[in-house]
């Protein structure tokens, strides 16, 4: 429980959220300096009045908006707008309240609280809303200066360059974040399936496969309901290693009308043609029903992530795969299932311990019009861009070995 309550803890924990008040913070003291600023110089000031009203403006306006900048969910677009057009308008407005600051280069009215408008871009939008808010801020200057010096172009590029590397550094602890709940999430699962795994292996496994033990002893009808207990164990074992959700073998419809689980893609774009913006799934989910008591699967740990239509040819060339063995191997061979995700490709293997295919028997096949292995495996390869291999040697059974490169999946139809 006090692993969880920790875990909770970091996951509800913003990164940002120290941000947020330290921008409070700081346009609240820039607040007071501005106008100490004022009072200590006031006497230089050609239009005192021009800058009392807008000190008094921007003073109410800072207090006021102290909860628009508590948290991302409050500042909204609307206030950033008009908190940006307070501190331009300062800008402009300080050449009338002294007509020497031009001259002079003094600072302008709203001084460096100006930057707390830019940072509040920042922090809400990232590197590019604060480059859009320091541009605005730079010409505002410019525009106020005539001719700008060195040093107030020096001051423009530090708020510009400042805003920008901060608003990069939120964009990427919001990915940490983001990253850090997605690992929590995960070990909280993990913990979950090793603590099922452990109870069902005490209880439910122990128990299939005694009645798969005893009714292969047995004979007859006991055989039978021990060949089903000893399926449902493989299954129920690969449901709590792998979380997938696998159901008895019976044929390439069932295979197909299996669970599939589908990802949305995070980049921009759209389509179901595997690039950015497509939808995937993962094709564990399809091959995972195949399993059974003759039909061992291996997988790898993670997702194996194709665009859909390629996973469905996928999984159907792995079932007439299987089809294959069981037709002409016979019930009692064996058969393993490998799956291999590698970056370049996608690759699953199905081997049996049958007698193999005698030599020239698949072209003999084709002659006679029984395409299963030219159309139900390789056509359908072919079809999204892969390839189909196929070893058998007399005695020594058969091997298919399918290839799908990541590339050329996503573009097949």
């Amino acid at each position: 429980m006090m692993a969880r309550a920790q875990r909770e803890r970091v996951v509800r924990m913003s990164v940002e959220q120290p941000l947020w008040r330290a921008l409070t913070g700081y346009r609240v003291m820039t607040m007071v300096y501005a106008v100490l600023l004022f009072v200590f110089t006031r006497e230089k000031f050609e239009r005192p009045e021009v800058a009392v009203a807008f000190l008094a403006v921007m003073s109410v306006w800072t207090l006021a908006t102290l909860p628009k900048v508590a948290n991302a969910a409050s500042c909204t677009k609307r206030f950033l707008v008009a908190d940006l057009a307070v501190a331009l308008t300062g800008i402009l407005l300080t050449p009338l309240a002294d007509f020497q600051a031009q001259q002079i280069d003094g600072p302008t009215l709203p001084s460096i609280w100006t930057a707390g408008s830019v940072l509040a871009f920042a922090i809400k939008g990232g590197w590019r809303w604060a480059a859009f808010a320091s541009s605005f801020v730079a010409a505002a200057n410019i525009v106020e200066r005539g001719e700008p010096s060195r040093d107030t172009i020096h001051n423009v590029l530090l708020v510009w360059v400042a805003s920008i590397a901060i608003g990069y550094v939120v964009e990427v602890a919001r990915a940490s974040e983001r990253t850090l709940a997605r690992a929590l999430e995960i070990e909280a699962a993990t913990r979950e399936r090793e603590r099922l795994a452990r109870d069902i292996h005490d209880s439910v496994l122990q128990v299939l496969a005694m009645v798969q033990r005893r009714g292969t002893a047995l004979g007859g009808e006991a055989a039978e309901l021990g060949r089903m207990a000893g399926e449902q164990e493989v299954a129920l074992r690969t449901l709590v290693s792998s979380g997938l959700v696998p159901a008895t073998r019976a044929s390439e419809d069932a295979a197909l009308g299996a669970v599939v689980r589908t990802v949305e893609v995070d980049d921009e774009g759209d389509g179901d043609d595997g690039g950015p913006g497509a939808r995937v799934c993962d094709l564990r989910s399809l091959l995972a029903p195949h399993a059974g008591s003759k039909v061992s699967f291996a997988e790898p740990g993670a997702p194996v992530l194709l665009a859909p239509a390629a996973a469905r040819e996928l999984a159907a060339a792995v079932s007439a795969a299987l089809d294959n063995v069981r037709r002409h191997a016979g019930e009692g061979a064996q058969t393993w299932i490998l799956v291999e995700d590698w970056p370049e490709e996608v690759i699953v293997t199905v081997r049996d311990d049958g007698p193999g295919i005698p030599e020239g028997r698949l072209a003999q096949a084709e002659g006679e019009g029984r395409l299963g292995v030219a159309l139900s495996i390789r056509g359908r390869l072919r079809d999204i861009g892969g390839t189909a291999e196929l070893i058998s040697v007399p005695g020594q059974g058969t091997e298919v070995e399918l290839k799908v490169p990541r590339g050329k999946a996503g573009q097949a139809r």
